[in-house]
């Protein structure tokens, strides 16, 4: 089958029209190019942005962190009250020692586990170190330094000269607020960990306060000088004799190289 010669009109028309086709080609070629550039570009662009926006939100997070937190609180320490602003990471230690001059209480272990910055809260012994100072607004707070009426020392402050229950002394603020508080807490009847293991006393339903009980009761403060026979013996001196059953001056004192030994 053949087909008849175009004309020249059809000639030109075809021309035109492969022209145009031609055009279009090099449009689209030029669109594919440029897209593909623009994406590279974007993406080296989004990869050099991702570790300037980590850090930028890195560095807001850091300066967060440290920004103080502050909030108005009371303490009222040995009776008086005292109006503070604190950052609210502040410890009560820190409160009383930085910002009450109450250094009284000492810094030890700051972990909570010798005892040395023991202080009263609410007439219960903490660890101070331990307690933010937050939580302890509107609290009566006993530290050392308010034991004592005046020049007359508190009875376990007199006790612990007596028997000589100190050394170094910088546990001995710690030892002496444990101390009042175990005879409260044995006058109240609250058990120890040894109570289970002791008979009770012949005429009362709480356990005899005797060394061991001692021991247990004041095992969260640590003496590195190892006072622990004259720290006991002050603690039982003040130990009422109720009378009945064996006193506790009278049961055998078992030397000991921590509060925590057991006999």
């Amino acid at each position: 089958m053949s087909f008849p010669p175009c004309t020249e009109k059809e000639d030109d028309i075809q021309e035109h029209d492969q022209h145009t086709l031609s055009e279009q080609s090099s449009d689209v070629e030029l669109s594919r190019r440029t897209f593909v550039k623009a994406a590279g570009i974007f993406g080296a662009g989004v990869a050099a942005g991702i570790p300037r926006i980590a850090a930028a939100a890195e560095e807001a997070h850091a300066a967060a962190a440290t920004t103080p937190h502050t909030m108005d609180l009371t303490l009222k320490v040995n009776g008086t009250s005292q109006s503070l602003s604190l950052d609210t990471r502040t410890s009560l230690l820190d409160a009383l020692r930085e910002h009450l001059a109450l250094t009284g209480s000492k810094k030890g272990c700051d972990h909570g586990q010798c005892g040395a910055c023991t202080v009263l809260l609410n007439g219960r012994r903490v660890n101070s170190c331990l307690t933010l100072a937050v939580t302890a607004d509107g609290a009566d707070i006993i530290t050392i330094e308010g034991l004592a009426d005046g020049d007359n020392l508190h009875p376990v402050q007199a006790s612990f000269l007596e028997h000589d229950g100190f050394q170094c002394g910088y546990c001995t603020p710690g030892q002496i607020c444990s101390a009042v508080a175990l005879l409260e807490e044995h006058k109240h009847g609250t058990l120890s960990a040894v109570s289970f293991e002791q008979r009770l006393s012949a005429c009362s339903d709480r356990p005899s306060l005797n060394d061991q009980e001692i021991r247990e009761r004041m095992s969260g403060n640590i003496c590195r000088c190892g006072a622990y026979p004259n720290i006991v013996a002050a603690v039982r001196a003040l130990v009422p004799d109720e009378g009945c059953g064996p006193s506790v001056s009278e049961l055998e004192i078992k030397p000991s190289t921590s509060f925590g030994a057991r006999s």
